[in-house]
């Protein structure tokens, strides 16, 4: 499929011919999904903590004799049955993440980028270059018409143009290898410059 490749400044650089084994697959909702919940879980810092029985502050000491209270049986104030009392099964430090192939992340990342050009909100800009005045950057933005944008670019970011965009509100840079499934998703515009598509073909054939 063929792609116009436009300027930062608005103009038109010419046209590039898109791969249809990234850009043109039939987005598969299922994938993305299984993608997605892969990127999301190994991301969750899974630090909650309940105290246990052996943890809480109470005296270990039997509260009241066994037996001629006419009362249940118990031990401690730390039994779980107690208010401020141990937890019972509760959550404890532990890694939500699991396992999903390479080949399965590639696929997937295939389909996000299919996804976008299905959609229209596929662009191509020639370079992401600027001498990192934001202000500059942020009218070129506005025109356009880039409200939450991800642009990705080749195997390292411009520094002047990472510079500028840090204080746009939604707009995000990533090189090459640091695109993926849930951050293409999630912007209502993905732009690649010519080497980003050069490197992401490479790095998805």
């Amino acid at each position: 499929m063929k792609l116009d490749v436009i300027k930062l400044d608005g103009g038109v650089a010419g046209d590039i011919e898109l791969s249809e084994d990234l850009f043109g697959l039939e987005p598969r909702a299922d994938i993305l999904h299984r993608v997605v919940r892969w990127q999301r879980n190994n991301a969750q810092a899974g630090t909650h903590k309940v105290k246990t029985r052996s943890e809480t502050s109470y005296s270990t000491k039997k509260i009241y004799r066994q037996k001629g209270t006419g009362g249940a049986r118990h031990g401690d104030r730390n039994a779980p049955i107690f208010r401020k009392g141990g937890i019972y099964k509760g959550p404890t430090p532990r890694s939500h993440g699991h396992d999903l192939t390479k080949k399965f992340r590639k696929l997937g990342l295939r389909h996000a980028l299919s996804a976008k050009a299905q959609a229209g909100e596929l662009v191509v800009i020639e370079n992401a270059e600027s001498e990192g005045k934001t202000a500059a950057l942020a009218k070129q933005v506005a025109n356009l018409g880039w409200k939450r944008a991800l642009v990705i670019d080749g195997a390292a970011v411009n520094e002047g143009f990472a510079r500028a965009a840090k204080n746009i509100e939604g707009l995000d840079i990533l090189p090459s290898m640091g695109a993926n499934v849930y951050d293409i998703l999630k912007r209502d515009t993905l732009v690649l410059t010519k080497s980003a598509v050069e490197a992401l073909e490479a790095r998805l054939k």
